[in-house]
């Protein structure tokens, strides 16, 4: 029998709290991962998001990423790795404490937007990212692409990791996110979002944008909340997946 966890990155736009388009995608979830303070996020949305997500027994992570709000974490930028650590730290701490206040406990750790593409290709990265996770809690686990080396990074340092791929993005040839520069770089689909999820689960490859058949061996699925009709992108993923045969699991402190 096989098992995948499916996530959603939350708590980054207030107008999807307030219209309820933030919760109404909760049901078809496993884990969420709460925007904390970087490059997007406050102390409301980060309870809020808390709240909602214990209401759906969500497994809760933090998803750190470069303090860029302007450009909502996705433009490259270059720090030494104590800023690194010390920002992935902080917002780690944001997080856990209002987790805490709400009675939930973080199971995980997830990097965002340029901070996590960055850190696929660059193993300094990737260890400074693991180090300000260190100085806050060892026991959680490190999300990372599939097949990356940030992945090694992680296990260098002592964490478990969960490899993870995505349901509604395309694939480079090398394994890699196709850029979001690139006009196809989301699948909008949900038919189609959903066939993606299913052969990454049920034969572990994907097929990138070029026809190449990648392989992929993953542990959760990604859906984004901002994608154009995320509710139904995650209803379609779900429902292939269980026609699939696939049991849906969330991600646990320590790994799966």
């Amino acid at each position: 029998m096989k098992t995948v966890d499916l996530n959603c990155d939350m708590g980054e736009l207030p107008a999807a709290i307030a219209d309820g388009t933030q919760e109404a995608l909760m049901p078809w979830l496993k884990s969420v991962n709460i925007a904390c303070g970087g490059h997007a996020g406050d102390a409301t949305t980060m309870q809020t998001t808390v709240e909602q997500a214990l209401r759906h027994r969500l497994a809760i992570g933090a998803h750190p990423g470069y303090p860029d709000r302007a450009n909502f974490g996705r433009k490259e930028m270059t720090l030494p790795p104590a800023a690194v650590q010390a920002f992935v730290f902080e917002q780690a701490c944001a997080l856990a404490e209002i987790a805490e206040r709400c009675g939930a406990t973080l199971s995980h750790v997830k990097p965002h937007g340029a901070l996590y593409n960055q850190a696929v290709r660059d193993r300094a990265l990737a260890r400074a990212i693991a180090d300000g996770v260190a100085q806050w809690n060892r026991d959680v686990v490190l999300v990372g692409l599939a097949g990356s080396p940030m992945l090694d990074a992680f296990r260098e340092r002592g964490f478990a990791v969960v490899a993870e791929a995505f349901a509604d993005r395309r694939y480079q040839p090398d394994g890699s996110l196709r850029s979001r520069a690139f006009e196809d770089a989301l699948i909008r689909d949900p038919a189609e979002a959903g066939r993606q999820a299913l052969r990454i689960v049920a034969h572990g490859s994907v097929i990138a944008h070029d026809g190449t058949e990648v392989a992929v061996d993953a542990q959760t699925l990604c859906i984004h909340g901002d994608t154009p009709g995320a509710v139904e992108i995650a209803e379609a993923v779900v429902r292939a997946l269980r026609a699939g045969g696939i049991v849906l699991r969330a991600l646990s402190a320590r790994g799966k």
